[in-house]
């Protein structure tokens, strides 16, 4: 993973664009549960992401929950280095959905698309209710151990990435999970998906 890591951070993304700016890492926590949550524009995601918010950014190592598609070619092989592990979006598995609730009560940082596909339109789309059901799920089996989901706006300059391009990446404040927790966990998750959009529409719009 060390690597893997290195190779992404010092040869390959350097290599392919001009700029890569990065705000916002102070909002990542150091330690304990964390779902980062990006936008997702490009299937350079799965290298921008580890740039700006993994071990050489944060200390943190990733891990990667994405769907069987994301899972192809050299993202694939990157993603499965990083110990990313697929997932059938349209029918889920209870092993699997229970793999990424194990990996959060240990205090690892997962990181979840939340809009489920690639969009290179400059807008926001309607958030998946995954990402939420699996944190609230995760943070009633982990006690006191408070999960915390961070939105992540990525934005390529030109808006399809090709060699010299510029990256803008902007991290934002931490939803802590404990503050939805009242009410179902239905409940719990539709608010909490309501909120992460906000969070990520503002952090897209000051982009603009």
């Amino acid at each position: 993973m060390t690597l893997t890591y290195s190779l992404g951070h010092h040869w390959l993304l350097p290599s392919y664009f001009s700029q890569i700016q990065v705000t916002g890492q102070h909002h990542i926590p150091t330690q304990g549960p964390v779902i980062i949550a990006p936008t997702h524009r490009s299937r350079w995601d799965a290298f921008i992401v580890p740039y700006a918010t993994g071990r050489l950014a944060t200390g943190r190592d990733l891990r990667y929950m994405v769907s069987a598609d994301e899972m192809r070619g050299l993202q694939g092989w990157f993603i499965q280095k990083m110990g990313g592990f697929a997932i059938n979006t349209r029918q889920p598995t209870v092993a699997t959905l229970r793999h990424g609730v194990n990996l959060l009560c240990q205090g690892e940082m997962l990181v979840i698309f939340p809009e489920g596909n690639i969009f290179q339109d400059h807008q926001v789309h309607r958030l998946k209710s995954g990402l939420a059901r699996l944190a609230v799920q995760a943070q009633s089996y982990s006690g006191n151990l408070p999960v915390k989901i961070i939105p992540v706006s990525l934005n390529y300059h030109p808006t399809v990435p090709r060699l010299g391009c510029q990256v803008n990446v902007k991290i934002g404040a931490a939803l802590s999970v404990t503050d939805y927790q009242s009410g179902s966990a239905k409940q719990s998750a539709q608010h909490l998906t309501q909120d992460l959009q906000l969070a990520l529409q503002h952090l897209d719009q000051s982009e603009a």
